[in-house]
């Protein structure tokens, strides 16, 4: 069989672009797990809970939930109502909130970036506030959508990492600085959650799954933004991918055996 990098399989958004549905990732997450994790994306058609998704689960090495400008419905854990205007993607949360206790229970490797990091979180029972800066004591967490991208995703505050973590271990240090783009927050943690990281003002913005079997890691933040300019951002996808090398191989695959290039 002919040598292969790791797959990592991307549930899309599913977006209405002028009158037609598209199923949609951002450029960056794909750049990241190509450049940074040395491994090859494959993006997952969110059509709820249909038996396609499993399928194209048994291919991939890894999962990688994206960040997304849609919230997940307060439905999914007892919320209150979304204020009007709120954008909901029902789909990909049909798709995500039941696949996110398989991928954990099969051994695949998981990261989840932003709406995945709360999307991680009500999988496993726990809430989420929808506007973290009108809960105290709690900062304002969203970025300046006046300002160009670069601004916008910059560093904005440091995250204490806890001691003896997996992400503390990854960076070797107990604080980083991180970038911050987000309104939704965790309010109550999942069971059979940890936290990794948090804020000054408390948020907690960082997770694993505390007995998964493999890589199973949530973050607030953008590791993705140009991840290779960033030295914990790219260590972040490195591990990712190594654990999903590593799975391939408990497959009995043949796989590529070094990281990004």
């Amino acid at each position: 069989m002919f040598a292969r990098k790791p797959i990592i399989g991307v549930p899309a958004d599913r977006r209405l672009l002028g009158s037609h549905w598209f199923h949609c990732v951002g450029e960056k997450y794909l750049a990241a797990i190509r450049d940074s994790a040395g491994a090859t994306p494959l993006v997952m058609p969110s059509f709820g809970g249909h038996d396609d998704r499993l399928a194209l689960l048994e291919r991939c090495d890894g999962v990688l939930l994206t960040g997304s400008p849609s919230n997940v419905e307060p439905h999914r854990y007892d919320g209150p109502q979304s204020a009007p205007g709120t954008w909901h993607d029902p789909e990909r949360d049909e798709t995500t909130l039941s696949l996110i206790p398989e991928i954990v229970a099969a051994g695949i490797p998981l990261l989840a970036i932003c709406r995945g990091f709360q999307e991680l979180n009500v999988a496993y029972g726990g809430t989420l506030h929808q506007r973290v800066q009108d809960v105290a004591p709690y900062a304002d967490h969203r970025e300046n959508g006046d300002v160009p991208l670069e601004e916008q995703y910059a560093p904005a505050h440091d995250l204490d990492l806890l001691e003896g973590g997996a992400l503390a271990t990854l960076a070797g240090t107990r604080r980083i600085r991180v970038n911050s783009l987000h309104q939704q927050g965790i309010d109550r943690l999942g069971d059979g959650l940890v936290a990794e990281g948090v804020a000054p003002d408390g948020l907690i913005e960082a997770i694993r799954v505390a007995a998964a079997q493999s890589f199973a890691v949530a973050v607030q933040w953008h590791p993705e933004w140009r991840s290779t300019q960033n030295e914990f951002s790219k260590t972040l996808f490195q591990a990712f991918g190594d654990a999903a090398r590593v799975y391939a191989r408990s497959r009995g695959e043949v796989h590529y055996s070094t990281g990004a290039s």
